[in-house]
């Protein structure tokens, strides 16, 4: 994230200022232990011992400032028990109401203080990065293992924030006792399938989810991952936006894509041999044959990156259409008695992998509460389709012709993924939802809106003829 150290500035809580990381004077060391280094004045096992000591003075004055306004929200809430024990004996509408608003009171200076929290540990990830990418030293591996792991580890107070939990839960429980007062008198722990939905505890609850991110020095450490999450800076109200671009069955379809592609990959695999030979080729072009999706798909992953900035939709459809007609070109060619058009039939296979769109959507669009599961469930679905495919083709061991078109273990992996895709393209068309984009142009005029429409819906077909041409004209 650019100028940080500005955003930092600027959303800080102004009557805790002095406890923030102070994330200017950090970045600055760094500059100074870099120009020191290089004229020779400084060893880095200097730097090492002078950064660390820095790092535990900037974490130690934020951590006992926390652990000051946890004891404070505490001491409220103590009080505040205290009257609810009382009116329990002695009901009283508009007091509970009041002490309603009390709990809520205490709940909107707990956010502040989460958002105090994740704030720093922003700003604590970002100076070690910063000071990883400039000496080339993994001194985040080295800070994190000895600092995280003693039995006084202050820094575990930032990323575990254990009392932060227990301040949150004590708010839940009181507000969801304290609603409904004529009825039932049944707690949060009795019910956990109904929870009380307050406004300021679901607001406490997101910024909990975030901070938790945030904190995870695992997933810090873990960076280069197959999808990556962008970092970004909390703000004072909750922000729904992963939550409006969020659809369920949009994620289902394109986890279906992905399982649908690795199974077109593999379901080949046993037959291709064969049908190489059957087609007059040698045994070893099974190797082209069965490559050749791959090889396809670096293009593919160029272009559905781009079009993935404007829509989700269309690559979708435009990946399904080029997927079936991809696959009954494999299965025609052996009609055809033609080995070009069985690769060429593979390469449209590989142009179509919309890969790089099913990442995109869990990356930008499923909010981060889920967004783990999302990624795990894209490698379940891509392992599944791996094993799947070979499988399939075993099933497919028959010959019969239709109006001379023949159906036999070679040809039939063609067929049933040309149907299977044009399923998924009628499933697509129905039910997906394309996600909410930010406006890059506030007027435009819809001549200009219908034209830059089909030129982003065409425009990839021209991609694919050119990428074919320049494949068979060096060829």
């Amino acid at each position: 994230m650019v100028a940080f150290g500005k955003k930092l500035k600027e959303r800080q809580i102004q009557e805790w200022q002095g406890y923030y990381i102070n994330y200017k004077l950090m970045k600055k060391k760094v500059k100074q232990y870099a120009n020191q280094i290089e004229v020779g004045a400084l060893d880095r096992r200097h730097v090492l011992k002078d950064f660390s000591r820095m790092l535990d003075i900037q974490i130690e004055k934020i951590v006992l400032f926390m652990l000051e306004q946890q004891g404070l929200l505490a001491s409220r809430l103590t009080q505040l028990n205290e009257q609810q024990d009382y009116l329990q004996e002695q009901p009283d509408i508009s007091k509970i109401c009041e002490l309603r608003e009390s709990y809520r009171a205490v709940g909107q200076d707990l956010l502040k203080l989460l958002f105090f929290v994740e704030m720093n540990a922003i700003g604590l990830r970002k100076i070690l990065k910063k000071f990883d990418k400039r000496f080339r030293y993994r001194f985040t591996d080295y800070y994190v293992k000895t600092r995280a792991s003693h039995p006084y580890s202050q820094l575990q107070q930032v990323f575990k924030h254990v009392g932060l939990g227990a301040v949150v839960g004590a708010i839940s429980r009181n507000l969801a006792d304290l609603q409904d007062r004529q009825g039932s008198y049944l707690s949060i722990y009795d019910q956990p399938a109904l929870p009380f939905q307050d406004p300021v505890v679901d607001s406490i609850n997101s910024a909990v989810d975030r901070l938790t991110h945030s904190t995870n020095f695992l997933h810090f450490l873990g960076q280069h991952a197959l999808i990556m999450h962008e970092e970004e800076l909390p703000s004072s109200a909750a922000e729904p936006v992963d939550d409006q671009r969020y659809h369920f069955m949009s994620l289902i379809l394109n986890l279906a894509n992905t399982f649908l592609y690795m199974v077109n990959t593999y379901i080949i695999v046993p037959t291709a041999d064969d049908y190489s030979m059957s087609l007059g080729a040698a045994a070893t072009v099974c190797g082209i044959v069965i490559g050749a999706m791959a090889v396809a798909q670096i293009f593919s992953s160029v272009y559905f990156s781009a079009w993935s900035n404007k829509s989700y939709f269309r690559p979708l459809v435009f990946s399904s259409i080029v997927l079936c007609v991809g696959n009954v070109m494999y299965a025609m060619a052996y009609d055809l008695n033609s080995i070009a058009i069985l690769l060429i039939g593979r390469l449209f296979c590989g142009l179509g992998s919309a890969r790089a769109v099913n990442r995109r959507y869990i990356s930008d669009c499923v909010p981060l509460k889920i967004r783990m599961q999302a990624s795990a469930g894209f490698v379940s679905a891509s392992a599944l389709g791996m094993a799947c495919g070979p499988a399939l083709a075993g099933l497919l061991q028959t010959n019969f012709k239709i109006y001379n078109i023949t159906f036999n273990q070679s040809t039939l992996p063609g067929w049933v993924m040309a149907l299977a895709w044009f399923v998924y393209l009628i499933w697509v068309w129905f039910s997906f939802r394309e996600p909410v984009f930010e406006a890059e142009v506030n007027h435009v005029p819809e001549e200009s809106t219908a034209r830059t429409y089909t030129y982003q819906f065409i425009s990839p077909f021209y991609c694919l003829f050119f990428c074919l041409c320049i494949f068979f004209g060096y060829k």
